[in-house]
């Protein structure tokens, strides 16, 4: 029978060390600010919900898009 190795030693540089990379920081909107989203298009933030969710006019149709804001980006 053999022996169990036990818990493994890795070099400093082996790629088992790595750490996770850190998440960027979730994007913040202001009023006022010209935004692109991937279904909706082009469109305007009218209006801030913390940092929970962004109300925004996407030429003359509203719609409320919820944190995280993953297909929304700021032009």
């Amino acid at each position: 029978m053999t022996k169990s190795a036990g818990s493994r030693r890795h070099l400093p540089s082996s790629p088992f060390n790595r750490q996770a990379p850190a998440s960027p920081p979730p994007e913040q909107f202001d009023v006022g600010d010209r935004v692109s989203h991937d279904q909706f298009g082009l469109g305007r933030v009218i209006g801030v919900e913390g940092e929970h969710a962004v109300l925004i006019d996407f030429s003359g149709r509203q719609g409320r898009i919820l944190s995280p804001f993953s297909k929304l980006t700021k032009l």
